[in-house]
């Protein structure tokens, strides 16, 4: 203990806000989709990457890879959702194994009416804050962090 490099009172004051700002945005986005489109944050996870893939279809683990959930998580809220009419599951044309989730018409038109509002709720709370020189430094430093986490995710014989 007595070796750890503890954080000063501007690291620490800057590390808790950071945890606050992920906590309380995360909630604004997740009431937000709830209030205007009957959605979960979750649910607006998956729709994303399917409606932005050719034919609004994906391969299960290619999903899972896109929003970066384990292969249970997945399944079990692809099959809420499913029941809900928002995706529906085909079996892999390549692979007997594996599966495939679209998009249904539902789907569609759900993400279609959460959107516009989704995304005034991320200019609102993460954008209109800050100023263009804010953006920039912003931009920069998590490119650094998130090359810092690649790197060290490389070298892990658990994240690969």
């Amino acid at each position: 203990m007595a070796d750890a490099q503890w954080l000063d009172e501007r690291e620490a004051h800057v590390w808790r806000s950071y945890h606050r700002l992920v906590r309380d945005f995360g909630g604004a986005m997740d009431r937000q989709l709830e209030r205007d489109a009957g959605l979960s944050g979750a649910d607006y996870a998956l729709l994303v990457p399917l409606s932005e893939a050719p034919d609004e279809v994906l391969r299960m683990r290619d999903l899972g890879t896109q929003v970066d959930w384990d292969r249970s998580r997945l399944s079990h809220h692809v099959s809420r959702m499913e029941k809900r009419g928002l995706v529906s599951r085909e079996d892999c044309p390549d692979d007997a194994r594996g599966s495939m989730v679209r998009l249904t018409a539902a789907g569609r038109g759900a993400i279609e009416a959460a959107a516009p509002q989704h995304v005034e709720t991320v200019r609102r709370y993460f954008f209109d804050p800050l100023s263009g020189d804010d953006l920039e430094v912003l931009g920069r430093a998590f490119d650094r962090m998130l090359a810092r986490l690649d790197e060290d995710a490389e070298g892990d014989p658990c994240t690969r």
